[in-house]
Parts: C-alpha cells; structure tokens; sequence
C-alpha cells in the first residue's frame, strides 16, 4: 500500500512542477511579446523561477520518500 501512495506522490509533484514551469514560461512569453527590449533580463527571471519552482518539487519528491 505504502509503494502506490509513494507512487501518487511523487506524479503530484511532478505535475505540479511540469504546470508550474510551463506557466513560468507561457508568462515570460507574453512578456517578451510585449517588450522585447526587456528580454533578456526576463529571460533570466525565468530561468531563475523555473529552478527554484523545480527545486521545490525535488524537496517535496524526498519528503515523500522520507515519510512513506
């Protein structure tokens, strides 16, 4: 039983990540879209944000390993 809830978890939290990358990204689009002289200082947020947003998602991958 614990290794089908450990299955759950870790697709939650690899959803979770992939929808909030691709929001990130989508975002940083239509922001490029809108200033493209900015892009380059929004393309580094971007990058930024998608690593903590998937830093985030490895924490919870090993909370749920260590508490299953």
């Amino acid at each position: 039983m614990s290794g089908t809830l450990i299955s759950i978890g870790l697709g939650i939290a690899a959803l979770a990540a992939a929808i909030g990358i691709g929001n990130i990204g989508g975002r940083a689009m239509d922001a490029i879209a809108r200033q493209p002289e900015a892009a380059n200082d929004i393309r580094g947020n971007m990058i930024l944000m998608a690593a903590l947003v998937e830093g985030a998602a490895l924490i919870a991958m090993i909370l749920i390993f260590v508490t299953a």
